[in-house]
């Protein structure tokens, strides 16, 4: 096997032996289903109720979607203004830094008084803790636009509005692809939360309700599904990424 294979591969190896390694321990130890189920138990819980996770899922999905789309549009605004202007970002950096160290959980109450239990508490909970990084990281790619490349751009007659938009924003599109990865994880547990105390549907409702009735298997089942939601999207984005910005990554790549 070639190394290059090996390191495609390597993610898938390391899963399996997880898996091997969890059944091993639950069956060894004669763990209680209801304490910490084995994977086997928690695929037959998954195949036994797949049509009451899939629709929780597809609730869970589109919602977390719609606050990440959300997210995207107001933190790429607000990082264009604050890369494009040091007042800007003097000025905002300190207050978002702060917003973004207050726990999203406790914005959920809030929420449902103004949205009444539904999406609306679930969309704007996955918009919250998924912003920030995407904000931070178009800022941070406008405003490391090295002095002398401007200097260079200006002499040659470009305007400042030049500059930010045909050499700025494309050079931060590896921190863009780079934040939406990260953006749209947190975007799953945003939603994931919220649905735990303010909706009657999605996956964070599922693990509730399962919780409750000791279907522990069927509450890991829900977990996998979100986790493979995130990893999915991840790896969607990974692959723009490797179309979009390759040039930003030739060298790692031939390495």
């Amino acid at each position: 096997m070639s190394r290059k294979t090996l390191e495609r591969l390597s993610p898938l190896i390391l899963l399996v032996a997880l898996v091997v390694l969890w059944e091993a321990v639950t069956r060894g130890f004669a763990v209680s289903e209801f304490i910490f189920p084995s994977p086997s138990r928690i695929w037959e819980q998954a195949v036994e109720h797949h049509t009451t996770i899939l629709g929780h899922a597809w609730r869970t999905f589109w919602v977390t979607m719609a606050g990440f789309g959300i997210a995207i549009v107001v933190g790429v605004l607000l990082g264009f203004l604050m890369g494009s202007s040091r007042i800007a970002y003097a000025a905002l950096y300190p207050l978002m830094t702060a917003f973004n160290a207050l726990p999203k959980a406790a914005f959920v109450p809030i929420l449902v008084v103004w949205f009444g239990i539904g999406v609306g508490p679930a969309i704007l909970t996955a918009f919250l803790i998924s912003f920030f990084p995407i904000m931070v990281n178009i800022a941070t790619g406008l405003a490391t636009l090295e002095p002398e490349l401007e200097d260079v751009l200006r002499v040659l007659g470009a305007r400042r509005w030049d500059v930010l938009t045909k050499v700025g924003l494309p050079r931060s599109l590896p921190y863009f692809f780079g934040s939406l990865k990260v953006a749209i994880t947190l975007a799953f547990v945003g939603t994931t939360v919220s649905e735990m105390t303010a909706a009657n549907e999605g996956i964070g409702y599922l693990l509730i309700s399962a919780g409750s009735s000791m279907q522990m298997g069927l509450a890991f089942a829900g977990l996998l599904v979100v986790g493979i939601m995130a990893m999915a999207m991840y790896e969607l984005f990974s692959w723009i990424e490797r179309r979009m910005t390759g040039w930003a990554h030739r060298g790692s790549q031939a390495a």
